[in-house]
Protein backbone atom coordinates (compact mmCIF):
# COMPACT_ATOMS: atom_id res chain seq x y z
CA UNK A 1 0.00 0.00 0.00
CA UNK A 2 1.27 3.48 -0.77
CA UNK A 3 -0.60 5.90 1.38
CA UNK A 4 0.50 9.46 1.68
CA UNK A 5 1.26 11.08 5.04
CA UNK A 6 1.44 15.22 6.06
CA UNK A 7 5.09 14.50 4.31
CA UNK A 8 4.61 12.74 1.49
CA UNK A 9 5.39 9.11 1.17
CA UNK A 10 7.75 7.22 3.39
CA UNK A 11 8.41 3.74 3.77
CA UNK A 12 10.85 1.33 5.09
CA UNK A 13 13.92 0.66 2.60
CA UNK A 14 13.27 -2.63 1.27
CA UNK A 15 9.96 -3.23 2.57
CA UNK A 16 7.50 -0.73 1.29
CA UNK A 17 10.18 1.57 -0.72
CA UNK A 18 11.07 -0.50 -3.66
CA UNK A 19 11.63 -0.38 -6.91
CA UNK A 20 8.30 -1.80 -8.07
CA UNK A 21 6.43 0.96 -5.39
CA UNK A 22 8.63 3.85 -6.50
CA UNK A 23 7.49 3.15 -10.26
CA UNK A 24 4.09 2.66 -9.55
CA UNK A 25 3.55 5.71 -7.84
CA UNK A 26 5.27 7.75 -10.81
CA UNK A 27 3.26 5.48 -13.29
CA UNK A 28 0.36 7.02 -11.46
CA UNK A 29 1.42 11.07 -11.47
CA UNK A 30 2.01 10.45 -15.27
CA UNK A 31 -1.31 9.03 -15.83
CA UNK A 32 -2.52 12.35 -13.47
CA UNK A 33 -1.22 14.47 -15.66
CA UNK A 34 -1.98 13.37 -19.15
CA UNK A 35 -5.66 13.15 -17.70
CA UNK A 36 -4.82 16.79 -16.69
CA UNK A 37 -3.68 17.80 -19.94
CA UNK A 38 -0.34 19.15 -18.76
CA UNK A 39 1.94 16.69 -19.64
CA UNK A 40 3.83 18.82 -22.28
CA UNK A 41 5.40 20.78 -19.52
CA UNK A 42 7.17 18.24 -18.16
CA UNK A 43 8.44 16.32 -15.17
CA UNK A 44 11.59 16.96 -12.75
CA UNK A 45 12.83 14.70 -10.24
CA UNK A 46 15.43 15.42 -7.28
CA UNK A 47 16.84 13.58 -4.82
CA UNK A 48 18.80 13.80 -1.42
CA UNK A 49 21.68 11.79 0.22
CA UNK A 50 19.51 8.73 1.31
CA UNK A 51 20.44 4.80 1.00
CA UNK A 52 19.03 4.45 -2.74
CA UNK A 53 17.66 7.88 -3.21
CA UNK A 54 19.54 8.44 -6.57
CA UNK A 55 18.83 5.20 -7.70
CA UNK A 56 14.94 5.62 -7.12
CA UNK A 57 15.29 8.85 -9.19
CA UNK A 58 16.47 7.06 -12.07
CA UNK A 59 13.76 4.53 -11.48
CA UNK A 60 11.06 7.27 -11.71
CA UNK A 61 12.57 9.01 -14.83
CA UNK A 62 12.56 5.27 -16.44
CA UNK A 63 8.85 5.47 -16.14
CA UNK A 64 8.50 9.03 -17.14
CA UNK A 65 10.06 8.20 -20.37
CA UNK A 66 8.08 4.83 -21.23
CA UNK A 67 5.08 7.71 -20.82
CA UNK A 68 7.02 9.49 -23.65
CA UNK A 69 6.97 12.98 -20.58
CA UNK A 70 9.91 14.62 -20.86
CA UNK A 71 11.76 14.69 -16.96
CA UNK A 72 14.81 16.71 -16.15
CA UNK A 73 16.52 15.37 -13.39
CA UNK A 74 18.57 17.65 -11.18
CA UNK A 75 22.58 16.18 -11.74
CA UNK A 76 23.49 16.35 -7.59
CA UNK A 77 22.15 15.28 -4.70
CA UNK A 78 19.41 18.42 -3.65
CA UNK A 79 17.90 20.02 -0.75
CA UNK A 80 13.89 19.52 -1.39
CA UNK A 81 13.35 23.66 -1.30
CA UNK A 82 16.26 23.87 -4.53
CA UNK A 83 13.74 20.93 -6.21
CA UNK A 84 10.42 23.16 -4.86
CA UNK A 85 12.29 25.56 -6.94
CA UNK A 86 13.00 23.92 -10.14
CA UNK A 87 9.66 23.30 -10.37
CA UNK A 88 8.41 27.04 -10.10
CA UNK A 89 11.40 28.13 -12.10
CA UNK A 90 10.38 25.85 -15.46
CA UNK A 91 7.04 26.43 -15.06
CA UNK A 92 5.92 23.01 -14.25
CA UNK A 93 2.85 21.58 -12.82
CA UNK A 94 4.57 18.25 -11.28
CA UNK A 95 7.85 17.40 -9.40
CA UNK A 96 8.80 15.11 -7.16
CA UNK A 97 11.77 14.44 -4.45
CA UNK A 98 13.30 11.33 -3.20
CA UNK A 99 13.60 12.09 0.30
CA UNK A 100 12.49 10.76 4.17
CA UNK A 101 13.10 14.31 5.14
CA UNK A 102 14.24 13.91 8.63
CA UNK A 103 13.41 10.17 9.29
CA UNK A 104 15.47 7.65 10.52
CA UNK A 105 18.20 6.62 8.04
CA UNK A 106 15.98 2.89 7.49
CA UNK A 107 13.39 4.96 5.51
CA UNK A 108 13.07 6.30 2.22
CA UNK A 109 10.30 8.04 0.48
CA UNK A 110 8.76 10.35 -2.23
CA UNK A 111 7.57 13.92 -1.91
CA UNK A 112 5.01 15.34 -4.77
CA UNK A 113 4.99 18.85 -5.62
CA UNK A 114 2.70 21.07 -7.38
CA UNK A 115 2.70 23.88 -9.62
CA UNK A 116 4.52 27.23 -8.18
CA UNK A 117 6.73 24.36 -6.32
CA UNK A 118 4.05 23.69 -3.30
CA UNK A 119 3.60 20.68 -1.49
CA UNK A 120 0.93 18.42 -3.08
CA UNK A 121 -1.95 18.67 -0.70
CA UNK A 122 -4.51 16.03 0.53
CA UNK A 123 -6.88 15.79 -2.67
CA UNK A 124 -3.69 15.90 -5.07
CA UNK A 125 -2.26 12.79 -3.13
CA UNK A 126 -5.76 11.15 -2.76
CA UNK A 127 -6.04 11.55 -6.52
CA UNK A 128 -2.61 9.84 -6.77
CA UNK A 129 -3.72 6.99 -4.44
CA UNK A 130 -6.69 6.52 -6.88
CA UNK A 131 -4.35 6.32 -9.67
CA UNK A 132 -1.88 3.91 -8.42
CA UNK A 133 -4.71 1.41 -7.13
CA UNK A 134 -6.18 1.21 -10.62
CA UNK A 135 -2.92 0.76 -11.89
CA UNK A 136 -2.08 -3.21 -13.23
CA UNK A 137 1.48 -4.35 -13.10
CA UNK A 138 1.08 -4.41 -17.20
CA UNK A 139 0.16 -0.67 -17.16
CA UNK A 140 3.87 0.44 -15.94
CA UNK A 141 5.77 1.07 -19.01
CA UNK A 142 10.00 2.06 -18.80
CA UNK A 143 12.87 2.74 -20.70
CA UNK A 144 16.18 1.83 -19.03
CA UNK A 145 17.79 5.07 -18.01
CA UNK A 146 21.39 5.12 -19.71
CA UNK A 147 18.56 4.37 -23.17
CA UNK A 148 16.08 7.31 -21.77
CA UNK A 149 18.90 9.82 -21.20
CA UNK A 150 21.03 9.14 -24.94
CA UNK A 151 17.25 9.10 -26.42
CA UNK A 152 17.18 12.68 -25.14
CA UNK A 153 13.37 11.62 -22.59
CA UNK A 154 16.07 12.82 -19.84
CA UNK A 155 17.89 15.70 -19.54
CA UNK A 156 19.98 16.25 -16.70
CA UNK A 157 19.83 20.14 -15.45
CA UNK A 158 21.37 22.19 -12.66
CA UNK A 159 19.17 24.66 -11.02
CA UNK A 160 21.46 25.47 -8.61
CA UNK A 161 22.77 29.04 -9.65
CA UNK A 162 19.26 29.86 -10.18
CA UNK A 163 18.21 29.08 -6.46
CA UNK A 164 21.14 30.53 -5.00
CA UNK A 165 20.08 33.59 -7.09
CA UNK A 166 16.66 34.22 -6.12
CA UNK A 167 18.22 33.46 -2.13
CA UNK A 168 20.75 36.11 -2.57
CA UNK A 169 18.41 38.75 -4.02
CA UNK A 170 16.12 38.74 -0.99
CA UNK A 171 18.91 39.17 1.41
CA UNK A 172 20.66 42.14 2.41
CA UNK A 173 24.02 40.48 1.54
CA UNK A 174 25.69 44.17 2.15
CA UNK A 175 24.54 44.35 5.83
CA UNK A 176 25.93 40.87 6.40
CA UNK A 177 29.05 42.00 4.76
CA UNK A 178 30.05 44.52 6.95
CA UNK A 179 29.65 42.56 10.15
CA UNK A 180 32.61 39.86 9.57
CA UNK A 181 29.88 36.80 11.12
CA UNK A 182 31.71 33.72 12.35
CA UNK A 183 29.01 30.94 11.92
CA UNK A 184 29.39 27.30 12.53
CA UNK A 185 27.13 24.81 9.77
CA UNK A 186 26.03 21.53 10.34
CA UNK A 187 23.79 19.77 7.19
CA UNK A 188 23.70 16.79 9.29
CA UNK A 189 25.22 14.70 6.66
CA UNK A 190 22.52 16.12 4.72
CA UNK A 191 22.35 18.04 1.19
CA UNK A 192 22.43 21.73 2.49
CA UNK A 193 25.99 22.45 2.66
CA UNK A 194 27.25 23.10 -0.86
CA UNK A 195 24.20 26.24 -0.94
CA UNK A 196 24.59 27.75 2.60
CA UNK A 197 28.15 27.57 2.24
CA UNK A 198 27.73 29.54 -0.97
CA UNK A 199 25.67 31.94 0.26
CA UNK A 200 27.48 32.67 3.69
CA UNK A 201 30.74 32.83 2.04
CA UNK A 202 29.83 35.51 -0.84
CA UNK A 203 28.53 37.64 2.80
CA UNK A 204 32.11 37.05 3.48
CA UNK A 205 31.36 35.11 6.61
CA UNK A 206 33.44 32.99 8.35
CA UNK A 207 31.67 29.67 8.35
CA UNK A 208 33.29 26.77 9.82
CA UNK A 209 31.50 23.71 9.16
CA UNK A 210 30.61 19.69 11.13
CA UNK A 211 28.77 16.61 10.07
CA UNK A 212 29.46 17.67 5.97
CA UNK A 213 30.16 13.88 4.59
CA UNK A 214 28.17 11.90 2.42
CA UNK A 215 27.07 9.30 5.13
CA UNK A 216 23.71 7.51 4.62
CA UNK A 217 23.49 6.11 8.03
CA UNK A 218 23.42 10.09 8.97
CA UNK A 219 26.44 9.30 11.31
CA UNK A 220 24.03 7.23 13.36
CA UNK A 221 21.72 9.68 14.70
CA UNK A 222 18.34 11.52 13.15
CA UNK A 223 18.88 13.87 10.89
CA UNK A 224 16.85 16.30 12.54
CA UNK A 225 18.05 19.23 13.93
CA UNK A 226 16.14 19.36 17.73
CA UNK A 227 17.63 19.88 21.13
CA UNK A 228 18.94 16.14 21.18
CA UNK A 229 21.14 16.12 18.28
CA UNK A 230 23.01 19.00 17.89
CA UNK A 231 25.31 18.76 20.87
CA UNK A 232 28.39 18.60 18.65
CA UNK A 233 27.08 21.89 17.40
CA UNK A 234 26.43 23.39 20.57
CA UNK A 235 30.18 22.41 21.64
CA UNK A 236 31.75 24.11 18.51
CA UNK A 237 29.72 27.31 18.69
CA UNK A 238 30.81 27.69 22.46
CA UNK A 239 34.30 26.45 21.38
CA UNK A 240 35.14 29.34 18.23
CA UNK A 241 32.49 31.81 19.88
CA UNK A 242 30.47 31.93 17.09
CA UNK A 243 27.56 34.15 16.38
CA UNK A 244 24.82 31.35 15.83
CA UNK A 245 24.66 27.59 14.62
CA UNK A 246 22.98 26.61 12.15
CA UNK A 247 21.98 22.80 11.64
CA UNK A 248 19.17 21.66 8.94
CA UNK A 249 17.62 18.58 8.78
CA UNK A 250 18.10 15.58 5.70
CA UNK A 251 16.76 17.49 3.04
CA UNK A 252 17.47 20.50 4.23
CA UNK A 253 14.06 22.06 4.52
CA UNK A 254 13.85 22.45 7.73
CA UNK A 255 16.56 23.93 10.30
CA UNK A 256 17.65 24.01 14.25
CA UNK A 257 19.41 26.60 15.32
CA UNK A 258 22.09 27.15 18.31
CA UNK A 259 22.61 30.81 19.75
CA UNK A 260 25.58 32.84 20.85
CA UNK A 261 25.05 31.33 24.35
CA UNK A 262 25.42 27.96 23.14
CA UNK A 263 21.43 27.79 23.61
CA UNK A 264 19.35 25.54 21.51
CA UNK A 265 16.48 28.12 19.93
CA UNK A 266 13.04 25.93 19.32
CA UNK A 267 11.56 26.51 16.23
CA UNK A 268 8.75 28.24 17.54
CA UNK A 269 10.88 31.05 18.50
CA UNK A 270 12.49 31.03 15.38
CA UNK A 271 9.21 31.34 13.64
CA UNK A 272 8.65 34.35 16.32
CA UNK A 273 11.79 35.83 15.91
CA UNK A 274 11.64 36.21 11.98
CA UNK A 275 8.22 37.27 11.90
CA UNK A 276 8.76 40.14 14.47
CA UNK A 277 12.33 41.11 12.26
CA UNK A 278 10.52 41.05 8.94
CA UNK A 279 7.41 43.52 10.65
CA UNK A 280 9.65 45.48 12.58
CA UNK A 281 12.72 46.16 10.91
CA UNK A 282 12.17 45.30 7.22
CA UNK A 283 8.68 46.94 7.43
CA UNK A 284 6.58 44.13 5.66
CA UNK A 285 2.95 43.86 6.34
CA UNK A 286 0.66 40.89 6.58
CA UNK A 287 -0.32 38.08 8.27
CA UNK A 288 1.21 35.00 9.85
CA UNK A 289 0.20 31.38 9.47
CA UNK A 290 1.39 28.12 12.10
CA UNK A 291 -0.25 24.97 12.65
CA UNK A 292 -2.42 24.01 15.34
CA UNK A 293 0.94 22.55 17.46
CA UNK A 294 3.17 25.53 17.09
CA UNK A 295 3.61 28.52 19.71
CA UNK A 296 0.53 30.87 20.22
CA UNK A 297 3.39 33.73 20.76
CA UNK A 298 3.17 34.33 17.27
CA UNK A 299 -0.69 35.73 17.81
CA UNK A 300 0.27 38.20 20.31
CA UNK A 301 2.70 39.58 18.22
CA UNK A 302 0.57 39.81 14.86
CA UNK A 303 -1.94 41.29 16.92
CA UNK A 304 0.71 44.12 18.37
CA UNK A 305 1.23 45.06 15.10
CA UNK A 306 -2.56 45.04 13.52
CA UNK A 307 -2.36 41.83 12.40
CA UNK A 308 -3.52 38.11 12.15
CA UNK A 309 -2.47 34.79 12.86
CA UNK A 310 -4.44 31.98 10.90
CA UNK A 311 -3.84 28.30 12.25
CA UNK A 312 -4.31 25.43 10.13
CA UNK A 313 -4.07 21.73 10.58
CA UNK A 314 -0.26 20.13 10.92
CA UNK A 315 1.18 19.92 7.22
CA UNK A 316 2.61 22.80 5.67
CA UNK A 317 0.50 22.17 2.55
CA UNK A 318 -2.03 24.08 4.81
CA UNK A 319 0.69 25.85 6.18
CA UNK A 320 1.60 27.21 2.01
CA UNK A 321 -2.24 27.07 1.14
CA UNK A 322 -3.27 29.71 3.57
CA UNK A 323 -0.60 31.89 3.00
CA UNK A 324 -1.43 32.53 -0.25
CA UNK A 325 -5.26 33.20 0.33
CA UNK A 326 -4.13 35.59 3.32
CA UNK A 327 -0.82 37.01 1.14
CA UNK A 328 0.74 35.98 4.58
CA UNK A 329 4.78 37.36 5.41
CA UNK A 330 5.44 33.97 7.27
CA UNK A 331 4.32 30.61 7.90
CA UNK A 332 5.40 27.99 10.19
CA UNK A 333 5.27 24.63 12.37
CA UNK A 334 6.61 23.53 15.34
CA UNK A 335 9.32 20.88 13.70
CA UNK A 336 10.92 23.81 12.17
CA UNK A 337 9.62 24.20 8.58
CA UNK A 338 8.83 27.38 7.68
CA UNK A 339 8.72 29.70 4.64
CA UNK A 340 8.85 33.97 3.62
CA UNK A 341 6.36 35.38 1.22
CA UNK A 342 7.94 36.13 -2.07
CA UNK A 343 10.15 32.76 -1.95
CA UNK A 344 8.90 29.43 -2.74
CA UNK A 345 5.49 28.28 -1.47
CA UNK A 346 6.97 25.65 0.75
CA UNK A 347 9.61 25.17 3.54
CA UNK A 348 13.55 26.39 3.14
CA UNK A 349 15.65 25.81 5.93
CA UNK A 350 18.13 27.90 3.64
CA UNK A 351 16.22 30.25 2.71
CA UNK A 352 15.67 31.10 6.40
CA UNK A 353 18.91 30.59 8.08
CA UNK A 354 19.74 33.37 5.30
CA UNK A 355 17.06 35.67 6.66
CA UNK A 356 18.41 35.06 10.40
CA UNK A 357 22.12 35.88 9.48
CA UNK A 358 20.67 38.54 7.63
CA UNK A 359 19.05 39.91 10.95
CA UNK A 360 22.15 39.28 13.12
CA UNK A 361 23.72 41.66 10.41
CA UNK A 362 21.10 44.52 10.72
CA UNK A 363 20.09 44.70 13.93
CA UNK A 364 23.40 44.57 15.56
CA UNK A 365 22.51 42.33 18.27
CA UNK A 366 22.93 39.34 19.47
CA UNK A 367 20.24 36.25 18.81
CA UNK A 368 19.72 35.76 22.68
CA UNK A 369 19.11 39.34 22.75
CA UNK A 370 16.45 39.94 20.21
CA UNK A 371 14.30 37.20 21.98
CA UNK A 372 14.92 38.31 25.09
CA UNK A 373 13.48 41.34 23.92
CA UNK A 374 10.92 39.99 22.18
CA UNK A 375 9.07 38.09 25.23
CA UNK A 376 9.85 40.68 27.56
CA UNK A 377 7.61 42.83 25.54
CA UNK A 378 5.33 40.15 24.71
CA UNK A 379 5.30 37.92 27.77
CA UNK A 380 6.57 34.01 27.62
CA UNK A 381 5.41 30.93 26.90
CA UNK A 382 6.74 27.63 27.77
CA UNK A 383 6.42 24.47 25.91
CA UNK A 384 6.46 20.95 26.64
CA UNK A 385 7.00 18.27 24.12
CA UNK A 386 6.45 14.11 24.37
CA UNK A 387 5.77 11.38 22.19
CA UNK A 388 4.73 7.64 22.39
CA UNK A 389 4.48 4.81 20.37
CA UNK A 390 1.31 2.48 20.44
CA UNK A 391 0.30 -0.89 18.87
CA UNK A 392 -2.20 -0.18 16.43
CA UNK A 393 -5.46 -1.75 19.02
CA UNK A 394 -4.30 1.01 21.52
CA UNK A 395 -4.64 3.89 18.49
CA UNK A 396 -7.83 2.69 17.86
CA UNK A 397 -8.71 3.06 21.59
CA UNK A 398 -7.19 6.34 21.78
CA UNK A 399 -9.12 7.55 18.65
CA UNK A 400 -12.83 6.80 20.14
CA UNK A 401 -12.08 8.18 23.45
CA UNK A 402 -11.14 11.50 22.17
CA UNK A 403 -12.42 12.11 18.73
CA UNK A 404 -15.57 10.22 19.16
CA UNK A 405 -16.28 10.23 22.64
CA UNK A 406 -14.85 13.49 22.80
CA UNK A 407 -13.76 12.62 26.12
CA UNK A 408 -10.98 15.14 28.15
CA UNK A 409 -9.01 14.67 31.30
CA UNK A 410 -9.54 16.66 34.59
CA UNK A 411 -7.14 19.79 34.13
CA UNK A 412 -6.81 22.44 36.76
CA UNK A 413 -7.45 25.30 34.07
CA UNK A 414 -10.73 26.59 32.54
CA UNK A 415 -11.28 25.06 29.80
CA UNK A 416 -12.41 27.74 26.62
CA UNK A 417 -12.72 25.29 23.83
CA UNK A 418 -11.56 22.22 22.32
CA UNK A 419 -10.71 21.41 18.58
CA UNK A 420 -11.09 18.34 16.97
CA UNK A 421 -10.07 19.72 13.33
CA UNK A 422 -6.47 17.86 13.93
CA UNK A 423 -6.18 15.46 17.05
CA UNK A 424 -8.03 16.85 19.86
CA UNK A 425 -6.58 20.31 21.05
CA UNK A 426 -8.18 21.99 23.99
CA UNK A 427 -7.56 26.09 24.74
CA UNK A 428 -7.24 26.92 28.02
CA UNK A 429 -8.43 30.40 29.21
CA UNK A 430 -5.37 31.58 30.67
CA UNK A 431 -3.79 31.89 27.28
CA UNK A 432 -2.30 27.90 27.23
CA UNK A 433 -3.02 25.02 25.56
CA UNK A 434 -2.87 21.03 24.67
CA UNK A 435 -2.68 19.10 22.06
CA UNK A 436 -2.39 15.00 21.71
CA UNK A 437 -2.52 14.14 17.50
CA UNK A 438 -1.17 11.33 15.66
CA UNK A 439 1.76 11.80 13.18
CA UNK A 440 1.35 11.46 9.59
CA UNK A 441 5.14 10.61 9.02
CA UNK A 442 6.17 8.75 11.92
CA UNK A 443 4.15 5.85 13.78
CA UNK A 444 3.97 8.22 17.00
CA UNK A 445 1.25 9.71 19.14
CA UNK A 446 2.34 13.69 19.82
CA UNK A 447 2.01 15.61 22.65
CA UNK A 448 1.95 19.32 22.54
CA UNK A 449 1.34 22.31 25.73
CA UNK A 450 2.15 25.47 26.03
CA UNK A 451 1.59 27.08 28.99
CA UNK A 452 2.90 30.65 30.89
CA UNK A 453 4.86 28.65 33.23
CA UNK A 454 6.33 25.40 32.39
CA UNK A 455 5.56 23.33 35.70
CA UNK A 456 2.20 23.92 34.50
CA UNK A 457 3.18 22.50 30.90
CA UNK A 458 4.83 19.34 32.13
CA UNK A 459 1.68 19.17 34.28
CA UNK A 460 -0.76 19.07 31.72
CA UNK A 461 1.23 17.00 29.47
CA UNK A 462 1.32 14.33 32.40
CA UNK A 463 -2.53 14.44 32.99
CA UNK A 464 -3.13 13.77 29.57
CA UNK A 465 -0.41 10.72 29.54
CA UNK A 466 -2.00 9.27 32.11
CA UNK A 467 -5.96 9.70 30.93
CA UNK A 468 -4.66 7.92 27.57
CA UNK A 469 -3.16 5.53 29.76
CA UNK A 470 0.38 5.62 27.57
Amino acid sequence: MIKFGTGGWRAVIGDGFTKANVQRLTAALARKMKDEGVEDAGFVVGYDRRFLSLQASQWACEVMAGEGIACRLVDRDAPTPLIMFTVKYYGMHYGMAVTASHNPAIYNGVKVFVKGGRDADETVTADIEKYIAALKPEDIRTVPYEEALRAGLVEMVNPQNAYLDSIIRGINMDAIRSRGLKIVLDPMYGVSKTSLQTILLTARCDVDTIHDRHDTLFGGRLPAPNVETLGALKSRVIEHGSDIGIATDGDADRLGIIDDRGNFVHPNQILVILYYYLIKYKGWHGPAVRNIATTHLLDKVARAFGEQCYEVPVGFKYVSSRMLETNAVIGGESSGGLTVRGHIQGKDGIYAASLLVEMLAVTGKKLSEIYDSIVDEYGRLFMAERDYRFTQERKQEIMKLLMEDKKLPDFPDEIDRVSYVDGCKVYFKNDGWIIARFSGTEPLLRIFCEMPERVTAEAACDIMKDFLKL
